[in-house]
């Protein structure tokens, strides 16, 4: 009987030695491990195995990686924007109309946390412009000083100014609402609300064309094609509220502990009131949101528990492969944990490469996806994440190291594990067994 290619070269290397043993991956382990990868013609189909478990765990670790990071992205970019310009909590009046709201703001101003309020008049219109359809929109009537503190509106105009906001008479429209209505900077916008003059007849709409002074674009479409912003005084005339506010919009430093401020608001407010924070109103989208995202992390896991399966039905294979090799390497005085740790080295390099690729492939994809979606949008000629139906007008991507690290050490783990029953099979074997093995 010859002894074997990989055998050989091994003893040759650093024979092992019987009298105590081999240092635990001593270097003809990783060397015998590294013939077992390299596997030759008649080995196909123990190297098809290793490749495709290979693939599947790169594959894996990539697809966690990057849906995890887009949907953190889509969820922190959606709280970014609804948050930044909408209040973090909004009092209603309850008994009496919102006269008194100077008074009442400044004193919420002085609780500890809230950033700044803001006094608004709203209600929804019908607008359209110069030979266009018309669209509803939602017209918020705010103070230009309030308005420059929203800083996701006045710091996305693409057009025009909101210096002298209060005295300008005109208003300022989101980016989606003027494409539609095919508006410009000093175009006449003509607003109609219900809400008009009290005739012997009925109420009559209320007609008012305003300039358009300024175009912001936020990158939400909900905000962009819907939302018009007016001078707080000229919204009070417009909607028949002279001398009172609508509602008090309350922005404060934590809005993912909204609920902390609720009770200090309601004394500070000092007259009833009733407060609704964007948790109440928007909680359940979120919340349908993180059930996708753990719902894709368990699918996506699976591909790489498949591929940690794969490993074990190729080690088994291997085993099976060379169990003349096992029978040589025990006679020369390998002992048992050697014989392990060759094909554990030989498991374990399969799912930590494979980990490896896989985390650098799906941060480069991360770093550069809004590039990558736009290539595959001009390559097929469609538009890909269309932001009419997923709000946000590019494609966002937010790594988390826990999770990424959480991700890598469980694609590891799993890759560890699977290699243990065939490498402890494998060291089961004695010289005798192992020549009859094949």
């Amino acid at each position: 009987m010859s002894v074997s290619a990989e055998a050989s070269a091994a003893v040759a290397a650093k024979p092992p030695q019987t009298a105590g043993g081999t240092k635990p991956f001593s270097p003809f382990e990783w060397i015998i491990a590294g013939r077992y990868l390299r596997a030759r013609r008649r080995d196909a189909g123990v190297s098809v195995i290793a490749g495709f478990s290979f693939l599947g765990i790169l594959v894996g670790v990539a697809a966690l990686i990057i849906v995890m990071s887009v949907m953190n992205g889509f969820r922190a970019e959606l709280l970014d924007r609804i948050l930044g310009v909408n209040g973090h909590i909004v009092l209603y009046p309850i008994d009496r109309p919102l006269d008194d709201f100077d008074e009442v703001a400044r004193r919420i101003d002085a609780v500890d946390g809230v950033r700044f309020t803001m006094p608004m008049v709203q209600g929804q219109v019908l607008a359209s412009g110069p030979g266009r359809g018309n669209t509803g929109a939602l017209v918020k009537g705010v103070r230009g000083a309030d308005l420059l503190k929203l800083q996701p509106v006045s710091g996305s105009l693409k057009q025009g100014t909101l210096d002298g906001f209060d005295e300008s008479g005109g208003v300022a429209v989101g980016s989606r609402l003027a494409e539609q209505l095919g508006l410009q900077l000093g175009d006449l916008v003509t607003l109609i609300s219900p809400e008009g003059d009290v005739t012997p007849f009925g109420t009559s709409p209320r007609v008012k064309a305003y300039p358009v002074t300024a175009i912001f674009d936020v990158g939400m479409s909900q905000i962009d094609a819907s939302y018009v912003y007016m001078p707080f005084s000229e919204a009070q005339l417009y909607f028949n509220q002279e001398g009172t506010a609508g509602a008090i919009e309350v922005f404060v430093d934590r809005p993912d502990e909204v609920n902390l401020y609720g009770e200090r608001i309601d004394q500070a407010a000092g007259r009833p009131l009733f407060l609704s924070n964007w948790q109440m109103q928007d909680q359940s989208f979120f919340n349908a949101l993180q059930v996708e995202r753990n719902v894709m992390f368990i699918i996506l896991t699976l591909i790489v528990l498949v591929a940690a399966l794969n490993i074990i039905s190729g080690l088994f294979m291997l085993v099976k492969d060379k169990g003349r090799d096992i029978a040589i390497l025990r006679t020369m005085g390998a002992t048992k944990g050697a014989v392990m740790r060759v094909f554990f080295i030989t498991g374990a390099a399969i799912g930590f490469t494979g980990t490896l690729a896989g985390f650098l492939i799906g941060l480069l994809f991360c770093l550069n996806i809004e590039n990558i979606r736009q290539f595959f949008s001009w390559l097929s000629g469609r538009t890909l994440f269309d932001p009419e139906f997923y709000f946000l007008s590019q494609l966002p991507a937010k790594v988390d190291a826990t999770e990424v690290l959480l991700v890598v050490g469980m694609a590891i783990g799993l890759s560890f594990l699977a290699t243990i029953l065939p490498s402890w099979r494998a060291s089961r074997l004695d010289p005798v067994e192992a020549l009859r093995y094949e």
